[in-house]
């Protein structure tokens, strides 16, 4: 039985976005705010070396620094202001949370509502300004290290640190304001248009690659159908649904009785996106930022055999990182996502049960072993599809942005920003459907306060 707000949202046309205002003016905030992050990743660091950059990025593009600069938008390759990009945010989102696991005082912050939200975020700032820091301050010797600066010392170190911590405040500022008066997840999209910015440049050196001879025929049509497979696989296992049976009995309303209902509580397959696979990569690539553009002079020996065992491609890197990404599924959706508890509560409270389970600490027992079956799918979903078209990346050779996790993050965040314009479309016409009612029914009310009828 189809539901009328299932039903409405499948003749919801997007023609009915030019009557939609308010969306509309959210799309194009949107859409501002990105272009802005988009001109500073072409704002250059001062103090930088450019033809001597250049040298070097078009000998690295290949290997480490085309991973690092595609979660950047091409920024770090070009040392733009947003060279950080908003991959300190993230990690420190990473501390946090863990910490709110593990910290009682953190935990009931989190238990006090909006206030201690507010908290919450502005811990994560605090720790958002000390790892830019560190990594800005890496990052500066670094360019040193690899003679990439037209006058090293403390005052460009300086320089150096004041601007990519600016420009990551400022990218994390963008992003809660996206997400605030925007559509979609405003990190999220960040990271997005920074792989879809820079994919014209990768699609067009690959097949560049095929024309000279370095890649063959049959590796590129097999690239393309795979990342074709990968999509339509994305797509289906974002679709999938567990639909947990909700029975809501007889009760008064008001002064009628309604009918006991049958409902359902849907639960995704992967409840937490694409979160997990952009906390890994996050981890993974931060001793891999500090040390990219040190060439092998300013490398230390500790650092050397990091990378020479956890680069892309080794077997500790793909173990590592398929680790993280089932740890960080179960993580952000039992912390974030979706909590059992919460959910249990909710339902005992609009007397809501789940046939043969009792309501309250038995009903949240029984989702989270039901939650823990789907996501042992889900993770493992998630770390095949990062680690498959990751594997044979590297032996083929191709570019990073072929790769499993930004095709996952493309998809995803494609997906969940069609998915909040539709709601907003759908909000829009139960708003236009009220407004009607509202004038009808005062049209009969004047009918009725007319003068008496003729006999």
């Amino acid at each position: 039985m189809v539901s009328a707000a299932e039903q409405m949202a499948a003749n919801t046309s997007w023609a009915a976005l030019g009557k939609a205002t308010d969306l509309r003016n959210r799309i194009f905030f949107t859409l501002g705010l990105l272009v802005v992050y988009r001109l500073g990743t072409y704002i250059p660091v001062p103090g930088i070396d450019g033809t001597a950059l250049r040298e070097f990025v078009e000998q690295a593009s290949t290997g480490v620094a085309g991973i690092v600069s595609m979660f950047t938008g091409g920024a770090l390759g070009r040392m733009g202001i947003f060279a950080l990009g908003i991959m300190p945010y993230i990690s420190a989102s990473i501390m946090v949370q863990l910490l709110t696991a593990m910290v009682p005082s953190l935990e009931q912050l989190k238990k006090e509502g909006e206030q201690g939200r507010k908290k919450i975020n502005q811990y994560t700032r605090y720790g958002t300004v000390v790892l830019a820091t560190l990594q800005a301050y890496g990052l500066a010797a670094s360019l040193e290290g690899g003679d990439l600066v037209t006058d090293p010392g403390w005052y460009f170190r300086a320089s150096c640190v004041i601007t990519l911590v600016g420009g990551t405040m400022f990218l994390m500022w963008l992003g809660e304001q996206i997400t605030a008066r925007g559509v979609g997840n405003g990190i999220s999209l960040i990271i997005f248009v920074g792989i879809v910015a820079e994919l014209p440049a990768a699609l067009a050196q690959f097949f560049a690659s095929g024309r000279s001879g370095a890649i063959s025929p049959a590796v590129i049509v097999g690239v393309i159908i795979m990342v074709i497979a990968v999509i339509a696989f994305v797509v289906f296992m974002e679709r999938a649904l567990r639909k947990i049976t909700i029975q809501y009995p007889r009760r008064q309303v008001g002064m009628k009785m309604t009918e006991a209902q049958q409902s359902h509580l849907p639960v995704k397959v992967n409840p937490a996106g694409v979160i997990p696979a952009i906390f890994a990569s996050s981890l993974l690539l931060l001793p891999v930022t500090i040390s990219t553009f040190s060439g092998g002079e300013g490398t230390s020996p500790v650092m050397a055999t990091i990378l020479a065992y956890f680069g892309p491609g080794q077997p500790l890197y793909l173990a590592f990182f398929g680790g993280m990404i089932i740890f960080f599924a179960y993580f952000y959706t039992f912390n974030v996502s979706f909590k059992p508890d919460d959910v249990a509560d909710n339902l005992k409270n609009q007397n809501g049960f789940v046939p043969g389970i009792r309501p309250g600490k038995k009903t949240a027992d029984y989702l989270e072993y039901v939650v823990n079956r789907i996501l042992v799918v889900g993770s493992l979903y998630l770390a095949a599809v990062a680690l498959l078209p990751e594997i044979l990346r590297t032996q083929l050779n191709i570019p990073f942005y072929f790769g499993g996790t930004s095709v996952l993050i493309v998809v995803s965040v494609t997906m969940d920003t069609i998915q909040q314009v539709q709601s907003h479309l759908l909000a829009h016409q139960y708003e236009g459907l009220i407004q009607k009612s509202k004038l009808s029914g005062k049209g009969k009310a004047r009918k009725k306060r007319g003068g008496p009828a003729r006999r």
